[in-house]
């Protein structure tokens, strides 16, 4: 149910007059006799469409019930009634069940992470599934003691036959719950999401005990087993199991070693996922052969459009064997390989495939030092007119790397996120990459943290707010820049309603001597009521008197947005302005 239908449940409830609403009470409580008489409440009815009435979830036939129905057949009113009144007082212990743990109640949407529930809970909810018939998500996830007491719920799942998503990451799953899912699976034919993350009992050899239940032409389309301490046994059972998996479309197994016999057998498998969107193979200590392995198993996966390959130190010199096969990937969009200690001729060999890859979006090269020679190169051949995503922190850049970074900006026009943090020759060198910006301008994400920026580079910056070149911005990370002076602060912030888009803003300073605020303060508690978005504000590590920070939380608490401020001390003397 989308959040509209939501809604309308909600209104059909609310519409309910008291009278109904006693009346409610009254029934419930009456015996089976007087079920057969005319119900009152049907004198009462509220005026609402009769598509609202039948929209046939709990939440609308809560007030459905309180509704007598015309019917010419006693006999079948009668169980009707009955059928009704157990399906509303079924809903009731539902809402009961969820409230008490601090959750909303949804037909269609049971998301109970992190409640703590204990395995008498997780009988308790086995019972109400008879009256979730519409559930289509489920979210147990981050429930210790749900681990070792699975069975109890999964006998019950024939009761949700729509489910479509089920969530089970941090559970302390057992080789026994792997067991009693794979049993209920033939029970809930639609499943299309499942999430396993973060069980070190699903690794250790124990995921086969899932894997032979699934039968052939699973609905599964997203599978997620990140950090499960996979072994190569798993990893085989897995590759025996994807020929049962031709619809699966996401396939998550980051945090998990993966040796070169384990990348051997996955690999020689996915021939039978030619449906495959999303591979995700972050921090799995793959090496320069593991790369090569792969990259001779993508001919068989053409409709990849996301490879995330991040975090594998040991990859480094390993790009050339992959990115010959890259052109076999006409879809792909999003290639993550962020702190993989790539060289400079792993960063030439995508040069050398850069033009092929003409539906590429994102690129997350960030982290790798070896870009900061090469940049200038790489733009030269990636389609800088669509590429949305940039992310080039801690890359080592160049004075010449920005200069041509600098360049390019006129080019992406789609850019929605641009990452600089780190490279500390954007200090003094801010305006060349804001002065191509235009009004039509699509950032959405700025982070310059730790650029060494100066007071000018600032001014720059809302000199740009001001034409309205950052009118979509939502994030802008301006941290660790303590060599910004007060003018630079208070001139931002004075043209800071420009940004009515901001949800997120981060000033704060390193952890060391603090640098009072007052100077600039004003301009900033005159901003806060402009900023209609803002949800954050990081002022870490700025010293604030007592009575400004009550000025501060007093506006801020109006507006429901968090400040992170850490700090009450005697300050040092500011940067000059």
């Amino acid at each position: 149910m989308d959040s509209t239908e939501s809604t309308k449940g909600k209104e059909s409830v609310q519409k309910r007059s008291p009278l109904d609403l006693i009346m409610n009470q009254l029934r419930r409580k009456a015996s089976f006799t007087e079920r057969k008489k005319p119900a009152v409440g049907r004198f009462f009815r509220p005026s609402e469409s009769s598509d609202k009435r039948n929209v046939g979830i709990p939440e609308v036939k809560e007030s459905e019930a309180s509704e007598g129905k015309e019917n010419n057949e006693p006999g079948k009113e009668i169980k009707d009634t009955d059928d009704e009144t157990g399906s509303l007082v079924g809903w009731g212990r539902v809402k009961q069940f969820v409230q008490k743990l601090g959750k909303t109640p949804h037909s269609q949407n049971l998301s109970l992470s992190h409640c703590d529930l204990t395995a008498t809970d997780v009988v308790e909810l086995a019972t109400l599934l008879p009256f979730l018939a519409q559930l289509e998500v489920m979210d147990l996830s981050w429930n210790d003691l749900v681990g070792g007491s699975l069975k109890a719920l999964t006998i019950h799942l024939q009761h949700v036959g729509k489910l479509r998503v089920l969530k089970l990451c941090s559970c302390r799953l057992t080789d026994q719950d792997l067991t009693a899912l794979g049993e209920a699976l033939d029970c809930i034919p639609l499943i299309e999401v499942l999430d396993l993350s973060w069980n070190l009992g699903v690794g250790a050899g124990n995921f086969r005990h899932l894997t032979e239940h699934l039968q052939p032409q699973s609905t599964l389309k997203e599978l997620r087993l990140v950090d499960c301490q996979l072994s190569e046994t798993d990893i085989t059972a897995l590759s025996e199991a994807l020929p049962m998996l031709s619809s699966l479309e996401e396939l998550d197994l980051s945090n998990n070693k993966l040796s070169i016999k384990g990348m051997e057998n996955f690999t020689s498998s996915l021939g039978s996922t030619p449906r495959l969107k999303t591979l995700k193979l972050s921090m799995c200590g793959l090496s320069k052969d593991s790369l090569s392995v792969l990259g001779q198993a993508l001919r068989f996966i053409p409709a990849l459009e996301h490879i995330d390959l991040s975090c594998n130190k040991e990859a480094g010199g390993g790009l050339t064997t992959l990115t010959t096969n890259l052109v076999l990937l006409p879809h792909l969009r999003c290639l993550d390989m962020h702190l993989c200690c790539l060289t400079k001729e792993d960063v030439l060999a995508l040069v050398q495939v850069a033009p092929s890859l003409k539906d590429l979006r994102e690129l997350d090269l960030s982290f790798n030092k070896s870009v900061g020679d090469t940049l200038p190169n790489l733009l030269q051949t990636l389609p800088l007119s669509q590429i949305t995503k940039l992310p080039l922190n801690n890359c080592a850049l160049s004075t010449h790397a920005c200069n041509a970074l600098a360049t390019a900006m006129q080019m992406l026009k789609q850019l929605e996120r641009l990452n600089l943090s780190w490279n500390k020759c954007v200090g003094e060198n801010l305006r060349q990459f804001l002065e191509p910006l235009q009004p039509d301008c699509k950032l959405q994400e700025l982070r310059l943290s730790s650029c060494n920026l100066t007071t000018e580079d600032v001014l720059h910056l809302e000199s740009a707010c001001q034409r309205g070149a950052l009118s979509h911005l939502k994030q802008l990370d301006l941290s660790y820049n303590g060599s910004v002076g007060d003018g630079g602060w208070m001139s931002l912030f004075e043209k800071a309603a420009a940004l009515k888009g901001l949800e997120e803003l981060d000033v704060s300073l390193r952890p060391s001597a603090p640098l009072s605020v007052s100077p600039w303060l004003p301009a900033l508690l005159k901003a806060l009521p402009q900023l209609s978005s803002l949800t954050r504000l990081s002022l870490q590590h700025w010293a604030l008197s007592l009575a400004e920070r009550e000025k501060l939380e007093k506006i801020l608490s109006k507006k429901n947005v968090i400040m992170e401020c850490d700090r009450l001390a005697t300050p040092t003397p500011n940067a000059a302005s």
